[in-house]
């Protein structure tokens, strides 16, 4: 049931979904790997619609050079483990939710018991071979991922659900050369809130999911572009499930 301050918080989406939806966002549990640029304004939003548990894993110390973009962070925290200052800015935001959060490195020995018993994964990296960890997690639980990435001006987004979709190994056979790469803040942003917008409708039951397609944004055209995607039944990481 919801407390009174909930229906009041929540009123406005609750003209969407009603307390239903709102329920079903409030048992729900996400883990989000990383609080970076994509983790920053993907926890506060989920924190704001009332997700019920936040759990959220990032190793890092925050850096001045975070800052034009990882907006959980301020000039306060330079020092801080990012883990922790995520969870003192989300615990203000909405004191009604659960954050938990872990500072430590996503490895293959430790992510699925990272995961826990979250109801779906959010990619919110900035390497693949992470991304490619969390991706078979995420076929391993048979839980949902929603996948982000950005470069500079441009992003791109999918939602994969084991034995229904690609997955992203699919997609992205290779992972790209690792680098430094440039980015303005505005774009996680950008990325980010369409992530937590998949995130949301998932679990409420809500709308059309970017399942099979890859979006791809250009903000410097402010163009957006969608390609459909396609598994393959080879693939090294979701072969195996759909052959059984």
């Amino acid at each position: 049931m919801l407390k009174s301050e909930e229906l009041e918080r929540y009123n406005r989406q609750l003209r969407i979904f009603g307390e239903e939806g709102q329920e079903k966002l409030k048992n729900a549990e996400v883990f989000i790997a990383g609080a970076g640029g994509l983790g920053s304004p993907i926890a506060i939003y989920l924190a704001v619609a009332g997700i019920g548990k936040i759990r959220m894993v990032d190793h890092d110390t925050i850096e001045l050079s975070n800052l034009n973009r990882q907006i959980l962070h301020w000039n306060r925290d330079i020092g801080k483990r990012k883990a922790e200052s995520a969870e003192e800015k989300l615990k203000e935001i909405n004191p009604d939710i659960e954050v938990e959060v872990i500072s430590e490195t996503i490895a293959e020995t430790n992510v699925c018991e990272l995961v826990h018993n979250a109801d779906l994964i959010i990619d919110a990296m900035d390497n693949f071979p992470t991304r490619y960890l969390l991706n078979r997690a995420a076929l391993a639980k048979q839980i949902p991922f929603f996948h982000g990435a950005i470069y500079g001006f441009e992003g791109q987004v999918t939602t994969i659900i084991p034995g229904k979709t690609a997955c992203l190994r699919c997609i992205f056979p290779q992972a790209p050369r690792p680098e430094t790469f440039p980015v303005i803040g505005v774009t996680p942003g950008v990325i980010g809130l369409i992530q937590a917008t998949e995130v949301v409708k998932y679990i409420v039951g809500f709308g059309g999911l970017l399942t099979n397609r890859l979006l791809i944004w250009d903000g410097l055209d402010t163009r957006m572009e969608e390609f459909a995607v396609e598994r393959n039944p080879d693939c090294m990481d979701c072969g195996r499930y759909w052959r059984s």
